[in-house]
């Protein structure tokens, strides 16, 4: 499925009710609400047979698209394309792992940025650890040296 997530029948569940990707779960109600009076097979009842038939199938695809949009976790497969409409079986657990994924990613938005201090400091806690869990150099300036024994001279290439 391609990433623009299409419905069963190839058309986009968000151009189908009109509105944006980011829309909020209100806009998606109302967008919902509206369409479906105006598409509710029971106001095209007393138009001919054909008119009929495409008011039940929009209707139909409009209701598609809401009960995919308007669940958070339904909402995510769809939107990263790993949404499948025919296949009713399974999306439960799926479903459930990418909400727990999104609750997560969430969480981790909130925090503060490692500033380029925090991030060199954490380097140098990482150098610092390796070279003094060897207990081979290492200087105040936190860089690693190489044991003496690793050492290799500068005369020339090693010769066996």
């Amino acid at each position: 499925m391609d990433a623009s997530g299409p419905g069963s029948d190839g058309s986009c569940y968000y151009s189908l009710l009109g509105i944006r990707r980011n829309a909020s779960p209100s806009d998606i109600r109302s967008a919902y609400r509206c369409l479906a009076l105006k598409w509710h097979p029971d106001r095209w009842a007393k138009e001919p047979a054909a008119a009929s038939g495409e008011a039940k199938r929009r209707f139909q695809r409009i209701q598609e698209a809401y009960s995919v949009l308007s669940d958070k976790g339904k909402r995510a497969m769809y939107d990263a394309g790993f949404y499948d409409p025919l296949d009713d079986d399974g999306d439960q657990d799926f479903s459930d792992f990418m909400q727990e994924m999104l609750a997560m990613m969430d969480g981790v938005k909130s925090e503060e940025p490692d500033t380029l201090e925090d991030l060199q400091r954490m380097l140098a806690e990482i150098v610092d650890g390796d070279s003094g869990s060897s207990g081979s150099g290492g200087h105040a300036t936190g860089r690693r040296v190489p044991s003496d024994s690793c050492r290799r001279s500068r005369s020339g290439p090693m010769r066996r």
